[in-house]
C-alpha cells in the first residue's frame, strides 16, 4: 500500500469534509442571523412596552456610557426610561431591564435572561414577585442589598447580581443629560 492511500488520502478526504461543513454552517448563519437579530429586537421592544405600557414609543439614548449597561431607551412621550443592564450571577450573566419613572423612582424591573440555579438562584432571577421589591425605590443613590432590598436566603449571589444590574441602570439613569 502506498503512502498516498495510507496517509494522504484520508487527510484530503477530511479536509474536503471540513470545507463542505464549514461552508454549510456559514451559509446557514448568513440566512438565520438576520432572523435571529430581528426576533431579539422585537422581544426587547415587547419587554420595554411591558415595563412602560403608557409609552407611545421609544427612542434610544446615546452618549451615556456606563459599565454593564447595553441599552437606554427613553419614551417618546416622557413617561419614563427603560435601561438594559447586566451583572454576573452564579450561573452566568443576569440581564435586567429597569423601568424608571420621570420622578426618579423604579416603576418595575424584568429579568430577560438568566441561567441561575433552578430552585435557588431562580427564586431571584426568575420570580416576578421578588422583582416587585424594587418597585417605588428611589434612584438618587445606589441600592444596598439587605437594606433597600432583602436578599433571598441561599441565593445571595443571584440577589447581588440583580441589585448590581439595577444599580448599573440607576447610574446610567443619573448620567442621562
Amino acid at each position: 500500500m502506498s503512502n498516498w492511500n495510507k496517509i494522504f488520502k484520508p487527510i484530503v478526504v477530511l479536509v474536503i469534509i471540513c470545507i463542505v461543513v464549514t461552508g454549510a454552517l456559514a451559509a446557514t448563519n448568513q440566512v438565520t442571523a438576520p432572523i435571529i437579530e430581528e426576533a431579539t429586537r422585537l422581544a426587547e421592544e415587547k419587554s420595554r412596552t411591558e415595563l412602560l405600557p403608557e409609552a407611545e414609543g421609544f427612542e434610544e439614548v446615546t452618549g451615556v456610557s456606563v459599565d454593564n449597561v447595553s441599552a437606554i431607551y427613553k419614551s417618546t412621550n416622557d413617561v419614563g426610561v427603560v435601561i438594559t443592564s447586566t451583572a454576573k450571577g452564579y450561573g452566568g450573566d443576569v440581564v435586567v431591564m429597569t423601568a424608571i419613572n420621570p420622578d426618579g423612582t423604579i416603576k418595575q424591573i424584568k429579568v430577560t435572561e438568566q441561567a441561575e440555579t433552578k430552585g435557588i438562584g431562580s427564586k431571584v432571577a426568575g420570580t416576578p414577585s421578588y422583582w416587585e421589591n424594587y418597585v417605588g425605590l428611589d434612584t438618587s443613590d445606589a441600592l444596598v442589598l439587605n437594606q433597600d432590598v432583602d436578599a433571598v436566603t441561599s441565593a445571595t449571589v443571584s440577589s447581588t447580581a440583580l441589585i448590581n444590574a439595577v444599580n448599573a441602570a440607576i447610574e446610567a439613569y443619573n448620567a442621562i443629560p
